[in-house]
């Protein structure tokens, strides 16, 4: 009996941590990352794929992947696609709701370390003051793609020289995609409201954060290049993101309060 309670109570102390993987048109690099995150032995892990209606049939391959998880995997399908930023708005939203204690922004196209995963759900768990943890390409033992050419590398660092010569984030790497959420400093930031897409999505969750007092903590990652697929980094997005940082600095909109 006194094994059962403590093995009850064990159970229920395990957080439960949501990975939100956006998708759109990403067959190929679907099974790939969802074998990686299931391999890494996490305690209280579950998937949510959010696919955009992809024309390759990203999203069936979803399906066939949460009917097979036992429960781990799941799958939000959306009519249209209208940017990464709404996407990742409907998953964390859809996170929440399902009692998520941690949420966690991942790419589909492996360029994000799954490996790294642990560490920063570890790291935002034993620091109390952490309401994110985000895998940093700009702190020491972080590293770019070493496929990247020269100018991609120098696009990267100066976005994030631009953003935070703006704003006054106080984060390397102030456009990150790779992040652990604490589920009630997500919740605290009014994700309804939020209407940046792209990479500027990245950057007013982080000024949302840090208007609030929050803390953002920073690990080292090795960033690679996508597997398979194309790039999204349209003109549009780049544009996007040259003027949100204004926007969010003079602006009323994206203060989250």
């Amino acid at each position: 009996m006194v094994v059962e309670q403590a093995s009850r109570a064990a159970d229920v102390a395990v957080p439960k941590v949501v990975v939100v993987v956006p998708t759109y048109n990403e067959r190929e690099n679907l099974p790939l990352l969802v074998d990686l995150l299931m391999g890494l032995g996490l305690a209280g892990l579950h998937v949510l794929v959010v696919d955009d209606g992809s024309p390759d049939g990203t999203g069936a391959v979803a399906d066939r992947i949460a009917e097979e998880s036992a429960g781990t995997v799941a799958v939000l399908h959306r009519s249209e696609k209208d940017g990464l930023g709404r996407a990742y708005v409907a998953g964390m939203t859809r996170a929440l709701a399902d009692g998520a204690d941690v949420v966690v922004q991942m790419d589909a196209d492996l360029s994000h370390p799954a490996e790294t995963l642990p560490l920063m759900v570890r790291t935002l768990l034993e620091d109390d003051g952490a309401a994110v943890v985000l895998g940093s390409r700009y702190v020491a033992g972080g590293k770019l793609a070493t496929e990247w050419a020269w100018h991609r590398k120098a696009l990267s660092a100066w976005a994030n020289f631009y953003v935070n010569a703006v704003l006054r984030l106080g984060v390397k790497d102030a456009t990150a995609g790779f992040k652990a959420w604490r589920g009630s400093a997500l919740a605290a930031i009014d994700l309804p409201s939020v209407r940046s897409n792209g990479y500027s999505f990245q950057v007013e969750m982080n000024f949302r954060a840090v208007r609030r007092g929050m803390r953002i903590v920073e690990v080292p990652i090795t960033f690679e290049e996508r597997v398979n697929g194309e790039s999204k980094l349209s003109l549009r997005v780049q544009a996007e993101s040259a003027i949100t940082p204004w926007r969010l600095r003079f602006g009323r909109r994206g203060a989250g309060s």
